[in-house]
């Protein structure tokens, strides 16, 4: 997409009907959010395919209370000017009263359908095939003329929040209405500058009260165990169905580690005893340091290194094939605009030729290089004295348990690990704030690269801030017994945590702050309505929840064989995550723009390189095994033979690990072979336009 931003309305073949004074029969036209009827306040659309008798409410725009209404008028002819012209060439009503702080859009046909084309989403062709878009071939594409049905309601609000991220400024121009400080300079972004300038308060996409009832329904109000993913790609978007898809996918292959620590922990005693003793805080008393606890703990440990590979690769054969139904497996390569937070001089693009915003990448990487590392080395370095901090508390409450020796004492025992994992809690939450504001410090031009270098960040910092101490201690203390209490309370505390913080808080402040200031009867009017939504908070995003599922993943890897209920625990979280999480993105807060998504990105590379780190943790952690140091020592092996054989078993782990990557396909051979026909067919239509054009 080329934006070139709008004028002061000049040129726009798409018009705005005269402003009322004040009600106006446009409450008429609002009077249904999923289909309305089309009002006389409506823009209108020029292309004779696009002229339609109802109109569907997808976003609505919040104005500053101080906005003028010849800035409002000014900014519904931008929005509604064709895309030729510099305009987003959308649909815009002004509300009921001319003179609101609201503005409702939609989107035409032709809008809907160029826009498609761009984002390079896939759309069942009439032969019954998925096939990337094109619009000159729009025709024979099914349902290519019924916009709810050809697009999801996802994708249609994505699009609008699309086009209004791309209009930019033909030129230098002042808006109607505002100081002479707000003056649009050529190429400047207008709905970041109108957001800067206090004109727009928020964009957000709006709910069908209809599709929400039954989607709620199907998902997480009834006894179901399948989760209704397809209905959530159609009305949350692919982003966040990919999220829970893996969320399900990774809950149910819990399972089977959960069955085997189930076994171990069961018919080992040696096992329950190691556990009994590091959860009481006494030492072990046990001589007998053969038999079923070695081969238990081994066996744990052989299996999570497995396990891991296993479910990455089969995850990848789901993904694509989730992302084939839904059309994303094709999504456009391009040359885009840049991201609307993205600043510099203007010049002219040397790869597009366009004007627009340039920044040297000398400045970026001088920038990364003399603020972003040195904050991020700071906040490890307050993750390292955290550290410190709880070793100091847990001698001091260890040589108090041994002076005293009481229930009281015993009960201590657990401060130090309560107290850190709270530090490292708000810690992590102070550190994403600092990370995204780095992150725009540095100034990306794409939102890729931008997603890319904040998830940088904040990976770094969760590995650091979650697995530090557990590693200290495994490797540098070899304490296992406080290495299986602190797993213990890492995941019995952390869960409990997260599920206060992120639906118990959510829903008090929702049932009895906000909910009493937004009541509304069937009577009232849709615009009401709309503004409702708005009084919700906006939805955090999916970061924290891959957060907690990648260190969850990296709990069960890397230390699961020194606490075999490891998976058991996070089964029974994750069971009632899954609702949760539906609850809360249904109910208590604003439904989000999602863009489309072919898979989870950057946070698969994630748990596939904490997989492979799985492999040196698992076997580093079995030499610390009473029975094996028992064994080294009867046999006369030196230390040096000892970590010669670790090595070599960790080679051949880590070979066994790739061999079963290459051994699982990533993609099945039916998804590899339409993926072929799609890009066949995508390289024939191109060269047909080419031919075309000459």
């Amino acid at each position: 997409m080329s934006k070139v931003g709008g004028d002061e309305g000049g040129g726009s073949s798409s018009e705005t009907a005269e402003q009322p004074e004040a009600k106006s029969p446009a409450g008429a036209a609002l009077s249904k959010l999923s289909a309305t009827t089309v009002g006389p306040d409506w823009t209108k659309v020029s292309c004779p395919c696009c002229v339609s008798e109802r109109v569907e409410p997808l976003v609505l725009v919040k104005l500053g209370e101080k906005v003028r209404p010849e800035t409002k008028r000014w900014l519904i002819r931008v929005i509604g000017t064709p895309q030729k012209d510099g305009g987003a060439a959308l649909l815009a009503h002004p509300g009921e009263e001319a003179t609101g702080d609201v503005i409702v859009l939609s989107a035409p046909r032709c809008t809907l359908l160029k826009a498609t084309e761009e984002l390079g989403l896939c759309k069942t062709y009439r032969n019954g095939e998925m096939e990337a878009f094109s619009y000159n071939d729009r025709d024979n594409f099914k349902d290519s003329d019924n916009m709810e049905v050809f697009l999801t309601l996802a994708e249609r609000q994505y699009i609008v929040k699309y086009e209004l991220d791309g209009l930019r400024a033909q030129r230098d121009l002042r808006i109607p209405g505002l100081s002479d400080g707000h003056t649009l300079q050529q190429r400047d972004n207008i709905w970041r500058k109108l957001g800067s300038a206090g004109v727009i308060v928020d964009t957000l996409p709006l709910h069908n009260p209809d599709q929400l009832k039954d989607l709620s329904e199907a998902w997480y109000a009834g006894n179901q165990l399948a989760q209704p993913l397809d209905s959530v790609n159609g009305y949350f978007g692919s982003s966040v169905a990919f999220y829970f898809s893996f969320l399900d996918f990774y809950t149910w292959s819990l399972l089977p580690p959960a069955i085997l620590g189930l076994i171990i922990t069961y018919f080992s005693g040696e096992v329950q005893k190691e556990m009994e003793d590091s959860l009481s805080g006494s030492p072990v008393t046990s001589d007998d340091d053969s038999g079923p606890a070695v081969s238990g703990h081994m066996i744990q440990a052989v299996f999570s290194m497995l396990w891991s590979t296993v479910v990455m690769e089969l995850w990848k054969r789901r993904s694509s094939s989730l992302s084939y139904r839904w059309g994303t497996m094709h999504l456009a390569e391009r040359f885009a605009e840049p991201r609307p937070g993205f600043h510099g001089g203007v010049g002219v693009n040397p790869v597009t030729g366009r004007m627009e915003p340039l920044f040297p990448g000398w400045q970026r990487d001088l920038r990364m290089a003399l603020v972003s590392i040195p904050v991020v080395g700071l906040f490890l370095g307050l993750v390292v004295l955290g550290m410190l901090c709880f070793y100091w508390g847990e001698a001091q409450v260890q040589e108090l348990h041994r002076d005293w020796d009481s229930l009281l004492s015993q009960t201590l025992l657990y401060v130090p690990s309560v107290l850190h994992i709270s530090y490292t809690n708000v810690l992590s939450t102070v550190y994403r704030t600092v990370a995204k504001s780095l992150t725009e410090y540095e100034n990306h031009r794409e939102e890729s690269a931008f997603e890319n270098h904040l998830t940088a960040k904040v990976l770094v910092f969760t590995f650091f801030n979650y697995f530090a101490v557990l590693f200290h201690i495994a490797f540098f203390k070899q304490d296992v017994p406080l290495l299986r209490k602190r797993l213990a309370s890492l995941l019995i505390i952390t869960q409990l945590v997260n599920q206060v913080t992120e639906v118990v808080i959510p829903f008090l402040v929702d049932r009895f702050i906000s909910a009493p200031h937004r009541t509304e009867s069937e009577d009232d009017p849709q615009e009401d309505k709309f503004r409702n939504q708005s009084t919700l908070p906006a939805f955090p995003g999916l970061f924290a929840e891959y957060i907690e599922l990648l260190v969850q993943f990296g709990y069960l890897s890397l230390f699961s064989c020194v606490f075999p209920l490891t998976a058991v625990l996070l089964l029974i979280n994750n069971l009632t995550e899954i609702r949760t999480d539906a609850y809360k993105i249904c109910k208590l807060f604003r439904k989000p723009f999602s863009p489309p998504a072919a898979n989870m990105r950057v946070w698969q590379i994630a748990f596939e390189v904490l997989s492979f780190v799985s492999v040196v943790s698992n076997c580093w952690l079995l030499l610390l095994s009473p029975w094996l140091q028992k064994l080294f020592q009867e046999g006369g092996w030196s230390s040096t033979n000892v970590l010669l054989l670790a090595v070599l078993v960790e080679h051949v782990l880590i070979l066994v690990k790739v061999v079963l990557a290459v051994l699982i396909p990533d993609e099945p051979d039916w998804v590899r072979k339409k993926r072929a026909h799609i890009e066949f067919t995508s390289m024939q239509a191109l060269r047909e336009q080419k031919l075309h054009c000459d």
